[in-house]
């Protein structure tokens, strides 16, 4: 969701999925709703809400970086939107995740 989310911001065009290097496979996402996770999400400002998950977080936009708090997961993200590619830091695992939009 925050690759979504972070991507279709910066761009502003929603992309139709994401490609999580990480996983090795892509996740169908359209207009607020997971295909993976059979559920929607969404938000307004920097609040978003994942209903499968049950997950909340905010997102913060400044040009092409982010940052934001995953409170499911209880820790701070940031990250860098490229073009199609987004690179998130996760502060609680402590790496990086790579995407294509």
């Amino acid at each position: 969701m925050v690759a979504y989310e972070a991507a279709s911001r910066v761009n502003r065009q929603r992309p139709s999925s994401v490609y999580s290097y990480d996983r090795g496979r892509h996740t169908s996402i359209g207009s607020g709703y997971d295909y993976e996770a059979g559920a929607h999400f969404g938000g307004s400002g920097s609040s978003l809400y994942h209903y499968g998950t049950a997950s909340h977080l905010n997102l913060s936009i400044k040009g092409t970086a982010f940052s934001g708090y995953d409170y499911d997961g209880g820790h701070h993200f940031s990250g860098l939107v490229n073009g199609r590619s987004v690179q998130i830091y996760d502060y609680g695992e402590g790496r990086y995740f790579n995407y294509s939009v």
